[in-house]
């Protein structure tokens, strides 16, 4: 497996490790990863990337192929987690879209100090029915969800009538889809909207 490490410049000053995971369509060094990847660094934090089997296999051969299943991405997070060699207590899981689904997945069975996820897919779009939030309702580990109001994975005014544990916290951004961009109209932009949902990130993650 391949990780892709970044380190705070000066040696022992991150006092804990994310573990960051991709999304469905795009790689561990897509512009949304490395950007956000590079602000986690400049807060302090140690990152660690990973590619889930079917990404590492795309990179290598060029062919598209489907997400793997949630069983080998999980195997694949837990082998991540353990060649990023972190000490007990300092483990952060993160993740994009369905990377922040499987970290949530694992999180209490490894121990995770805490839990952000980055667009998480409550249902797939233009599907209510098919919820994915059975586990959110036990999660024991502290969690930060970053979500776009109008998300069509999520928007504010459904996810805020679930039913999820005490230690989960959502952070909305500002007409953001599930890439966090907004419309013109909205008087903001993605950058603001990165740059909100980092630095929540960062500041849940020192709060631990």
């Amino acid at each position: 497996m391949e990780l892709i490490v970044d380190t705070p410049d000066q040696p022992g000053t991150a006092r804990r490790t994310i573990v960051f995971a991709h999304g469905a369509g795009l790689p561990m060094d897509a512009p949304f990863m490395a950007d956000f990847a590079a602000a986690f660094v400049r807060g302090g934090l140690r990152v660690v990337r990973f590619e889930f089997p079917y990404m590492a296999s795309r990179r290598e051969t060029g062919s598209r192929r489907p997400p793997d299943r949630a069983p080998k991405l999980m195997e694949a997070f837990h082998q991540a987690i353990g060649l990023a060699q972190v000490p007990s207590g300092q483990l952060i899981l993160a993740g994009k879209s369905m990377g922040g689904r499987m970290a949530t997945m694992i999180a209490d069975e490894v121990g995770a100090a805490g839990v952000v996820v980055f667009g998480y897919p409550f249902r797939p779009p233009n599907k209510r029915e098919n919820l994915r939030i059975e586990h959110l309702k036990d999660l024991a580990t502290p969690t930060l969800i970053c979500q776009g109001t109008r998300d069509p994975f999520g928007g504010r005014d459904e996810v805020s009538a679930y039913d999820l544990a005490s230690g989960l916290k959502l952070h909305w951004l500002n007409d953001g889809d599930h890439d966090f961009k907004p419309r013109k109209a909205s008087g903001t932009t993605i950058e603001a909207n990165w740059e909100d949902a980092q630095s929540a990130a960062i500041a849940f993650a020192k709060n631990l």
